[in-house]
């Protein structure tokens, strides 16, 4: 079956790994270069297992765009918005034997080298994907 893993962040997240925090830590280079290894390697090691599918990583929400209906009538908004703290920020596809397995995986996502920051937060959502209308 397969599993959706997606990952989250802010806007305050983007900027710090740019280098642009305003509160909390700032990524070094060095801090981003552990990140991107570590996700290289998590990405390879599912690429040698045989239950990677797809994965991507997202611009920062200042670049995002979210429609709405409003009395009938679509509205877009440009992003980051206020009313919400993490947006997707990335996803990756697994086809893995069970929901257990595909949860195994994203809880090594927790491993995840990061600057010290003690208002961190993490978190990852596993959801398993529809092949058809039977699945919902």
């Amino acid at each position: 079956m397969k599993y959706m893993i997606m990952l989250y962040g802010s806007q305050r997240d983007y900027d710090a790994m740019s280098g642009q925090a305003t509160g909390g830590s700032t990524w070094t280079p060095d801090d981003f270069a552990a990140m991107h290894a570590f996700m290289e390697k998590w990405n390879n090691d599912l690429v040698e297992s045989g239950e990677f599918v797809d994965g991507r990583g997202l611009t920062a929400p200042v670049h995002a765009r979210r429609i709405s209906l409003r009395n009938g009538v679509p509205v877009v908004t440009d992003g980051p918005y206020p009313e919400t703290q993490e947006v997707l920020a990335g996803y990756t596809i697994v086809d893995c034997e069970s929901f257990d397995r595909a949860t195994e995986i994203a809880a090594r996502l927790a491993d995840t080298p990061h600057p010290a920051d003690p208002d961190r937060t993490f978190f990852a959502d596993v959801r398993p994907l529809v092949d058809g209308v039977g699945d919902l």
